[in-house]
């Protein structure tokens, strides 16, 4: 019997080393994300909009340099940016334009933006979690008086890496969702090279 309790007392011993508080994983999150830029990372940015349906991105970015595949209702377009110079292949044209680099943030700016520190002016609640991830709901606090920041989030952080694994934001009946975030992008993934489409017509307007 002795043992039988020794044997409890030391799972709940374990258990306690592993359980976290919804701030630390949020928190470990965070850490995480502000080393993807180290080495780049990728992501899918889908956009879900009234009427108009639902359209996706893939997103590479790797320091100042961005690549995006764009998918609007058979329209498809590749765009290029090294902070400098701007490029978009139209698919279905053929087709190269070349401008100078907007001076706005980048859609890969403002989606990492969304997803730093969380928890300010929002109450966290974990929803859910099963072996792969935790599942929370961010409510705006009461407190948070900035108009620009969505009412609710939705968000689930993966337990082997602590990157997002998907959140979901809704704001103004369009609801924006990221997905599928990996470390690790190629500079050659995202630099433009002019030789992989020798017989596109080229647009300068810089």
């Amino acid at each position: 019997m002795k043992r039988f309790l020794l044997t409890i007392a030391s799972l709940f011993a374990v258990t306690a080393l592993f359980a976290q508080t919804n701030e630390e994983i949020l928190a470990r999150m965070d850490a995480e994300l502000a080393t993807l830029d180290s080495n780049g990372f990728s992501m899918v940015m889908e956009l879900k909009i009234p009427i108009l349906g639902s359209y996706s991105t893939n997103m590479y970015t790797r320091g100042d340099k961005t690549k995006a595949l764009v998918n609007v209702k058979g329209e498809k377009s590749i765009l290029w940016s090294d902070s400098v110079t701007d490029w978009e292949y139209d698919v279905n044209k053929n087709e190269i334009t070349i401008t100078n680099a907007k001076a706005s943030k980048s859609s890969s700016d403002d989606s990492m933006s969304a997803l730093e520190g969380v928890t300010e002016g929002y109450d966290v609640k974990l929803k859910k979690e099963d072996d792969s991830a935790w599942y929370f709901v961010c409510t705006k606090s009461k407190t948070n008086t900035n108009k620009d920041d969505p009412k609710k989030m939705d968000l689930a952080v993966s337990k082997t890496t602590f990157l997002p694994v998907r959140t979901s934001i809704t704001q103004h009946g369009v609801t924006v969702t990221f997905r599928d975030f990996a470390k690790g992008v190629d500079e050659a993934d995202v630099t433009f090279d002019p030789s992989l489409y020798p017989n596109a017509t080229i647009v300068d307007k810089r």
